[in-house]
């Protein structure tokens, strides 16, 4: 269990630092596998995804700077976490460098229109993630539980158990055509089976670890998609 605190000062510091090096690093993923700056599906891209990531840390530095912290820890506890944690690097290597040659090569052909819906729905997972945030004080990065902890089961926590996951998998999913590529998508599409391994090993901790989680299960039977898992 965990239950420290970061100093203001130090978690501006870090969530500073970590939202400059992910726009950078994506942004020279993407423009510099395109081989140009004349890739307007990827400043598009990178403007729905990270205002609202500015946002979000904003709201959580002011509202709730205990659960920025949450989400600043990296150090996955759980042996299975670290190979889930170190295949989804690979993963966004794959899937975010893989747009920019579709770019370059001219591999795809995909309508503005589907562009468009796409951000549209990424923005949408983006949200659903925030509402998690919201709701639960305790979405920690990286799994674990802490004292005092409580099951939370309103809000999305009502309809599956792990809303946030929901989110995530919609992003990336949608990502690859908000970025005008096919090709990608096919990388893209392995976020599931590594969203399926972390919420079978977290739902693990969780049930051993945070009391009432069983009696959570029974209640809320869907994991991710409703009336499927």
């Amino acid at each position: 269990m965990s239950n420290g605190q970061l100093p203001r000062s130090q978690l501006i510091r870090m969530a500073s630092v970590r939202f400059l090096v992910a726009v950078l690093v994506l942004g020279a993923m993407l423009f510099g596998s395109a081989g140009t700056w004349a890739y307007w599906e990827a400043l598009v891209y990178l403007a729905i995804l990270f205002g609202p990531v500015l946002f979000v840390l904003a709201y959580l530095l002011k509202e709730n700077p205990e659960l920025l912290e949450r989400r600043m820890r990296m150090k996955e506890k759980e042996p299975q976490q670290k190979w889930v944690i170190g295949l989804s690097y690979l993963y966004v290597l794959v899937t975010f460098l893989l747009p920019g040659f579709d770019r370059r090569f001219e591999w795809s052909d995909v309508p503005v229109l589907v562009v468009v819906v796409a951000d549209v729905l990424a923005l949408l997972g983006y949200g659903t993630f925030f509402l998690v945030l919201r709701e639960n004080r305790y979405a920690s990065r990286i799994i674990e539980v802490e004292r005092g902890q409580k099951v939370i089961t309103s809000g999305p926590y009502a309809m599956v158990r792990h809303p946030m996951y929901v989110g995530v998998t919609v992003l990336y999913v949608v990502s690859p055509l908000a970025l005008g590529s096919y090709w990608a998508m096919l990388s893209a599409l392995l976020i599931i089976p590594l969203i399926v391994a972390r919420i079978r090993n977290e739902e693990g901790v969780l049930a051993r670890e945070l009391e009432g989680y069983r009696e959570y299960m029974q209640k809320t039977r869907y994991r991710l998609v409703p009336g499927i898992w």
